[in-house]
C-alpha cells in the first residue's frame, strides 16, 4: 500500500514538472497548466497511473501534431501554439469525468477511451489536415485551411491513426482488457466523433451559435458514448 502511494505521489511529481514545461515552453497558459495538474492528480488517485498515462498521451501526441510542419501553419495562419484553459476543459472534461467516477465500471472505461480517443482525433485531424487543402463536410465544397468543419483526407487519416494509437495504449496499460474491443472504441468512437466535431462547426460554429470550446465538448460526449455503448 505505501509502496503503491509512493509510486503515485512520483507521477504527482512528474505532472507538476510536465505542467511547468509546459507553461514555460507556451504549449499552455498558466489556468490551463493548473487545470491539467489538477485533472491529472485526480486521476492518478481516483482511477489509478494506467488511466493518468494515457491522458498523457493525448497530450504529448497534441503536441507533436501541433508542432509538425510549424513553419508552413505559420506561413498560413494555422499555429497555434499556446492552449488555453478553455482549450483543457473541453477536451479532458468528459474524460476526466468518466475517470473518476468509472475505474471500476468497465462501460465507463470505454466512454474513458472514447473520449480520449476523439480529443485526440480531432486534434490530429484539425493539426495535420491543414497541410492539405479540405473541403466543407456539408457541401464537399474547397475551403481554406483552418474553416470550421472543413475536412481532408489526410487529416481524416490521421484522426484514425491517432484513435487507434489510443486503443493500442488502452490495451497496453491494462485500462480495457481485451485488444480488439479497445480498438474498437477508441478507432469507431474517435472517427466518429471527429466527423460530429467537423459537422458541428460547419453548421453551428460557422453561424456562431456555439464556438470551438463548445464543439469539442458536446464531440468528446458523443465519442464517450459511444464507447460506453460499445461495451455494454
Amino acid at each position: 500500500m505505501k509502496e503503491a502511494l509512493m509510486i503515485n505521489w512520483g507521477y504527482v511529481v512528474l505532472l507538476f514538472i510536465l505542467g511547468a514545461i509546459s507553461y514555460k515552453r507556451k504549449s499552455l497558459d498558466m489556468l490551463g497548466a493548473l487545470i491539467m495538474i489538477f485533472m491529472g492528480i485526480t486521476i492518478i488517485f481516483s482511477a489509478g497511473v494506467s488511466w493518468f498515462i494515457l491522458i498523457v498521451l493525448f497530450f504529448i501526441l497534441s503536441i507533436m501534431a501541433t508542432r509538425f510542419s510549424k513553419p508552413y501553419k505559420k506561413e498560413i495562419g494555422q499555429y497555434e501554439k499556446t492552449r488555453t484553459a478553455k482549450n483543457v476543459i473541453s477536451n479532458g472534461l468528459v474524460a476526466f469525468l468518466m475517470a473518476a467516477f468509472g475505474s471500476y465500471y468497465l462501460p465507463l472505461a470505454g466512454g474513458f477511451i472514447g473520449a480520449v480517443a476523439t480529443a485526440t482525433a480531432d486534434t490530429l485531424a484539425s493539426e495535420i489536415g491543414v497541410l492539405q487543402e479540405p473541403r466543407l463536410i456539408t457541401s464537399f465544397k474547397k475551403v481554406p485551411a483552418g474553416t470550421d468543419g472543413a475536412i481532408s483526407i489526410l487529416g481524416t487519416s490521421a484522426a484514425i491513426v491517432g484513435a487507434g494509437i489510443i486503443g493500442i495504449a488502452s490495451f497496453l496499460l491494462g485500462i480495457m482488457p481485451d485488444p480488439l474491443i479497445a480498438i474498437k472504441i477508441s478507432v469507431i468512437s474517435g472517427t466518429v466523433g471527429c466527423f460530429i466535431d467537423s459537422i458541428l462547426g460547419a453548421v453551428l460554429e460557422r453561424r456562431n451559435f456555439i464556438n470551438n470550446e463548445h464543439v469539442n465538448l458536446l464531440a468528446t460526449i458523443s465519442g464517450a458514448i459511444i464507447g460506453i455503448i460499445s461495451v455494454m
